[in-house]
């Protein structure tokens, strides 16, 4: 799935993200630390006695002389004009968890939860311990880039009495041919998404949101996902899959000139209600890797299904990662070089009327089953302004000849309308539900 299925990870080491535009700023100022937040010497110092200590083992150093490292120091900000966990780099840890209101539960008590949510994110997303109750389970780290994101499900709407502001664009997705989708792990009044370079960090967040959530919401569903750890390449490089695949190579940008009008909600949309201003769409799915199946193909033969070569990335018709792909190339026997039913080439925008969407995925391992066959793949989350012209253009057109399909199967399905980012003072939705 490199094309359509995964993003491209952004540049490992990251820093804070500036407040105006949730994007990543050169420098951070010292002032406004926090008690979790101990930014210290990290940089090249932290990181030059790391690599000499791999050498050799662990080196014994006094505790009150070991910094935080720039992966604890990343900092994302909650108000910002678009929700946090969108446009960032790839977390190493997340977690995707769906509620439903309880019975009985309105418009005023998901008000009330969404205020919560969003002041408990807010100070998590800071390094700072939750307002109450706090677990201490991620007391001694920083920030870890911690991300949460908040959506609301298309039965949100009918449990509020908020029918006339439900979004056309949140009609239930139709069928494909390759779903196998289990209805208990699927969509949700409330889906929030969870995102942190370090585990506990992440933990921490998803304990506190289950716990905010009080009498007013359950817990539907919960996915735990993986990603490379920032830092862990010699430099930073498009994310593999657990095909081992260099994945999401044509992945939409934020330079991009167009990246804003395919991802986000335009403010002056005319189809879209004007809540929507700055959100997005996210589709979420559980797709199953057939590992097994796909681990017995040569690495030629998985190169011919997605179209590019596994060892860089490149497309089949040659060049670098970034090469443009060669459609109409042929090999000595008149034979395309990248086949006609190669995942690259059939998701490829120019290759469905321009659709393209921003995946932003983690891969996921939930044990072995009792026929010893590996629980793993993808939690895909993939980012649009109208997922009928993303993610189910693309999706139309793979349910009709990708050669990846025998190796893939989804396994659960949710779409969900994510509001623009919350400005000072506000809760996320507030102008949902308050309006």
């Amino acid at each position: 799935m490199p094309d359509q299925s995964i993003p491209q990870s952004l540049p490992e080491a990251r820093p804070p993200v500036d407040a105006a535009e949730g994007v990543p700023s050169e420098t951070s100022s010292p002032e406004g630390l926090t008690r979790r937040r101990l930014l210290g010497t990290a940089g090249a110092t932290g990181l030059a006695l790391g690599a000499a200590g791999g050498a050799v083992g662990y080196t014994a150093a006094p505790s009150q002389a070991t910094p935080l490292s720039s992966i604890g120091a990343g900092e994302a900000m909650f108000h910002v004009k678009h929700q946090p966990g969108i446009t960032q780099g790839l977390q190493a840890r997340g977690h995707l968890v769906a509620f439903d209101l309880a019975a009985g539960a309105g418009r005023k008590d998901a008000a009330a939860l969404l205020r919560r949510w969003s002041e408990t994110a807010r100070r998590l997303m800071a390094g700072e311990a939750a307002a109450t109750d706090d677990t201490d389970v991620a007391r001694d780290a920083g920030p870890s880039s911690l991300t949460v994101t908040f959506g609301f499900g298309n039965s949100f709407f009918t449990r509020t009495g908020l029918e006339k502001q439900r979004p056309v664009a949140l009609d239930p997705l139709p069928d494909f041919s390759s779903d196998h989708l289990d209805k208990t792990r699927s969509n949700g009044d409330l889906w929030v998404q969870i995102g942190a370079d370090d585990a506990l960090v992440a933990f921490h967040a998803l304990r506190a949101i289950q716990k905010d959530a009080g009498k007013a919401a359950k817990v539907r569903w919960q996915m735990n996902g993986f990603n490379r750890t920032p830092g862990a390449t010699a430099h930073p490089m498009t994310a593999r899959n657990l095909m081992g695949q260099m994945d999401g190579t044509r992945n939409p940008k934020p330079a991009d000139s167009d990246f804003d009008q395919r991802i986000f909600v335009p403010s002056d949309s005319t189809k879209d209600p004007a809540w929507m201003a700055d959100g997005s769409y996210a589709v979420v799915r559980r797709i199953r890797m057939l590992l097994d199946d796909w681990e017995k193909l040569s690495v030629k033969a998985q190169e011919q299904v997605i179209g590019r070569r596994k060892s860089d990335g490149a497309a089949l018709s040659g060049g670098t990662e970034t090469t443009a792909m060669d459609l109409e190339k042929t090999d000595a026997n008149g034979d395309l070089v990248v086949p006609i039913n190669a995942h690259a080439r059939i998701t490829r925008p120019d290759q469905n009327g321009g659709a393209a969407m921003l995946r932003r995925p983690f891969s996921y391992h939930d044990g072995i089953d009792p026929d010893g066959t590996p629980d793993a793949g993808l939690l895909f989350v993939c980012w649009q302004a109208d997922p009928l012209r993303g993610f189910v253009t693309v999706q139309r057109k793979l349910d009709r000849g990708d050669a990846l399909s025998q190796y893939i199967r989804h396994e659960s399905s949710g779409l969900f309308a994510v509001p623009g980012g919350a400005a000072k003072g506000e809760y996320v939705g507030q102008r949902l539900l308050e309006a």
